[in-house]
């Protein structure tokens, strides 16, 4: 009734239920995503968290958020450190090494510390030249 006489405060609360559902549905989603993360459930209990949540939603989401709510975090950041150990390591294997001359530098470094003899530092670079 406010809203048929206050044109503004209909305008706002029209935003407020947008922005609610909006932020509705990405916690649906994060759920979902959380659920199928997680390698602590097998996949009956997926499954069954999944039906929950379609079928009572409200309950579902609130039930979680209670359940397993604390460990969501946790789980994200363990997944963003996997994939960031996996970037890393796909660029270390995609610089791979300098090659031949990177090679015989690191062996020259190691021959004039003493680490190496000169005998080993020529059976090693007849090894990379050849």
């Amino acid at each position: 009734m406010l809203g048929y006489t206050y044109p503004l405060l209909d305008i706002f609360w029209t935003m407020f239920w947008i922005f609610a559902f909006v932020i509705w549905i990405w916690l649906l989603v994060y759920i979902f995503v959380d659920i199928f993360r997680s390698h602590d459930m097998g996949g009956f209990a997926k499954a069954l968290w999944v039906i929950f949540i379609i079928i009572l939603p409200l309950l579902g989401v609130l039930v979680y958020l209670i359940a397993r709510g604390g460990k969501m975090h946790e789980r994200a950041l363990q997944q963003a450190q996997a994939q960031e150990q996996q970037f890393q390591q796909a660029v270390r294997q995609a610089a791979g090494s300098g090659g031949t001359a990177d090679e015989l530098s690191k062996l020259a470094q190691l021959r004039d510390q003493g680490a190496i003899t000169e005998d080993e530092f020529q059976a090693q670079k007849a090894k990379l030249l050849s």
